[in-house]
């Protein structure tokens, strides 16, 4: 493990050091990540995944669970998209994101881009836009069905002008969401809802980025330039890989991130990263949670961070058939002890929580399966866990075993 010296001297590094950062970082491991409820946890990772599966629930309530515990569900939407007090808006980070709203000026860059490209994969009707427009000063916010239809009424997949305007007006500022009701988007104006503070700044793109840059940081604790690529999507930042790289750097400089060496150990060669300079104040310490955790987790939603972190390999089936899944339509991942020990594909039948499949990374992570399985299935209002299919198989009756002893 190593030393944290004062920020001015450069650090180098251990996997484990890394992946304890991380952990602390992303609120799973101590007490600051359950600091300020969902408000705070969302602020502290910088952006939260926004995805339709709902299996044991949305994948923006899974990352509120795996860190908080057992929150009441409504708490935690009411937390995301408060009706009268927004805390946070949607907009494209990573993918489709919940973030703070003191974030609004920092995607100005991508508001700009969006408007100088002048398209989605749509042509946009300006007719359509205009009528949006009015119908939100005049009525108030509104939903894509209240606009006039999310589907033009063709094929299942065809939106209507109404809903390509109202994307586009999203994707450029000129629309904003807040809340949601029944998992719709309701759109307004920014001026009725972005705090004035944040809605008359327009930041350059260099500083975009550089906000941008301490965000990622802070949320991941320690950084290398394709994790501040990944995190926010950058990569069609510049024409060629080299000015990326180059406008990352300076990014990482401006927002005042520590330059650190990553160890590589005998298989990598040692590597460049930054670090929030919060993270290297003092060695990371407190209890490790037990959780399952959504594929879309800021933790895991890069697959090769995950990989070169955890060495556990993990990636998302829904979209794969059936036939083909190795591990499931929707496998969460078990984190325990600060290692990623294995997985489970959930569902729900009535009162019982399903576990189709479960694969074990070793024989002692059944009990902290155990534990995770009947957390969530109490959450979700589960009153028994039943178990498919075990692998390895020789791993099943000691989790069966330790569900029955809970």
């Amino acid at each position: 493990m190593a030393r944290f010296p004062s920020p001015e001297s450069q650090l180098t590094l251990g996997a484990d050091d890394v992946r304890r950062i991380t952990l602390r970082a992303q609120g799973f491991l101590g007490s600051e990540g359950r600091r300020g409820g969902v408000s705070g946890m969302m602020r502290r990772l910088g952006a939260v995944q926004l995805d339709t599966i709902s299996v044991l629930a949305r994948s923006h309530e899974l990352v509120a669970y795996s860190r908080l515990g057992p929150l009441p569900r409504d708490k935690v939407e009411l937390a995301y998209w408060h009706p009268r007090k927004p805390t946070a808006f949607e907009y494209w980070a990573h993918a489709a994101c919940i973030l703070p709203l003191e974030q609004w000026p920092s995607f100005a860059f991508r508001r700009r881009a969006f408007r100088s490209r002048g398209m989605r994969w749509h042509e946009v009707p300006e007719h359509a836009c205009a009528e949006v427009l009015a119908r939100l000063r005049a009525d108030g916010p509104l939903n894509a069905t209240q606009l006039g239809g999310a589907k033009s009424g063709g094929e299942w997949w065809d939106w209507s002008d109404v809903k390509i305007a109202v994307e586009w007006l999203l994707d450029i500022g000129d629309v904003v969401c807040v809340r949601r009701t029944g998992w719709r988007r309701v759109y307004d104006l920014p001026e009725r809802v972005i705090p004035g503070e944040y809605l008359g700044v327009e930041p350059s793109d260099e500083e975009c980025l550089a906000r941008l840059a301490g965000v990622a940081a802070r949320g991941l604790g320690v950084v290398t330039r394709a994790d501040l690529v990944d995190f926010h999507r950058l990569q069609r930042l510049a024409r060629t890989a080299n000015e990326r790289a180059d406008l990352i750097d300076k990014a990482a400089a401006a927002a005042g991130l520590v330059p650190v060496t990553l160890d590589g150990g005998r298989t990598r060669p040692a590597a460049t990263a930054w670090a929030d300079p919060a993270a290297v104040e003092q060695m990371p310490r407190g209890r490790h949670r037990t959780t399952l955790l959504s594929p879309f987790d800021s933790l895991i939603w890069d697959r090769k961070r995950a990989l070169r972190m955890f060495g556990f390999s993990h990636s998302l089936e829904a979209y794969v058939p059936a036939h083909k899944r190795v591990h499931g339509y929707f496998a969460m991942p078990l984190l325990a002890g600060g290692r990623l020990v294995g997985r489970v594909d959930p569902t729900r039948s009535g009162r019982t929580l399903v576990a189709r499949k479960v694969s074990l990374e070793r024989a002692s992570a059944a009990e902290a399966m155990a534990q995770a399985l009947r957390e969530a299935a109490s959450w979700v209002g589960c009153d028994e866990v039943h178990l498919g299919v075990v692998e390895p198989s020789q791993y099943a009756g000691r989790l069966r075993s330790a569900l029955a002893g809970g």
